[in-house]
């Protein structure tokens, strides 16, 4: 019976250390299924490459939600497109009154080139007739005599002669050389300071265009400037592209008023120079119809002079 009841206590404390040690295990085994996911899905990142398509996917929004920010300037109309800023295009696009000026500026230069050409025409022939018309009466002895070499021409020789030769009527009688002269050379003058005048006609167009033009110009270039600056603050922008024509426009009345200005000045004293070399022919002119007129004044009283000694 103590045998009996000993090998069930044997028994039992088998089944006892059996449960005991079996417990563990058990709940080991009911941990590491839960710890193993947790586990993946840390390593998970590092590991897997499942995750790298995500960006990729993501990628193309980026540009998609960049591109209307970018394009949102130019759909506002903040930022338009560079246009041809070529002279003609700057002078359609600019204001009425920089407009008014370039105009102005390029009719001046016309009448820079216009003047050119007539004045140099106009001072080679009339330098050629003088010339030829010294020459002429270079060998002459009296006031006749040179009026027949020079014939029925018109010119300022011929002018001083018959200023010469009527002085020289209207005091016959007279007994003062020195008088008749005197008349003949202010009636000289008066002719010298006459053709003087006619041969600078225009000139005075040159000096006002080479002074004017660069200060006309200036203030087509500040009324386009301001215009410019009016349409910067409309636009809330100092975009290039903005500014840039206006700017352009106002600077290209400045440069016509230099095209302008520039060559009027240098023609200017061009025909500074041609005048004086022509006015020196001119009192040349002088000089011989006031010699002939003394040799004629000198024959008639030697001849006085030998009628009265006989």
């Amino acid at each position: 019976m103590k045998i009996m009841s000993f090998q069930a206590s044997l028994a039992a404390a088998a089944m006892l250390a059996a449960a005991w040690l079996a417990s563990p295990v058990s709940a080991q085994t009911q941990t590491a299924p839960a710890a193993a996911p947790a586990q993946s899905t840390a390593q998970q990142p590092a590991a897997s490459p499942a995750p790298a398509p995500a960006p990729t996917a993501a990628a193309p929004a980026a540009p998609s939600a960049a591109m209307p920010a970018a394009a949102k300037p130019e759909a506002a109309g903040v930022a338009p497109a560079m246009k041809e800023l070529s002279p003609w295009v700057m002078f359609q696009s600019a204001d009425v009154i920089v407009k008014a000026v370039m105009i102005g500026l390029a009719f001046a230069s016309l009448m820079t080139w216009t003047v050119l050409i007539a004045k140099s025409i106009e001072l080679s022939v009339a330098s050629t007739k003088l010339r030829s018309a010294l020459k002429k009466i270079a060998e002459a002895r009296s006031l006749a005599e040179a009026q027949m070499a020079l014939g029925a021409k018109e010119g300022v020789l011929p002018s001083f002669l018959a200023a010469a030769l009527r002085e020289a009527r209207m005091s016959a009688g007279l007994s003062s050389d020195a008088g008749i002269k005197e008349r003949a050379a202010s009636s000289f003058q008066e002719i010298v300071r006459a053709e003087a005048r006619r041969i600078r006609i225009g000139m005075g167009v040159l000096a006002t265009i080479g002074s004017t033009s660069p200060f006309v110009g200036l203030f087509g270039t500040v009324w386009g400037i301001m215009n410019s600056f009016i349409g910067i603050s409309k636009s809330q922008t100092t975009n290039l592209a903005v500014v840039a024509p206006g700017i352009a426009e106002a600077l290209l009345a400045t440069a016509i008023g230099l095209v302008a200005a520039i060559p009027a000045v240098i023609i200017y004293n061009h025909f500074s120079r041609v005048t004086k070399n022509y006015l020196e022919l001119v009192n040349r002119a002088s000089g011989a119809a006031g010699r002939l007129l003394s040799r004629d004044l000198d024959r008639s009283h030697g001849s006085v002079h030998s009628r009265a000694a006989e």
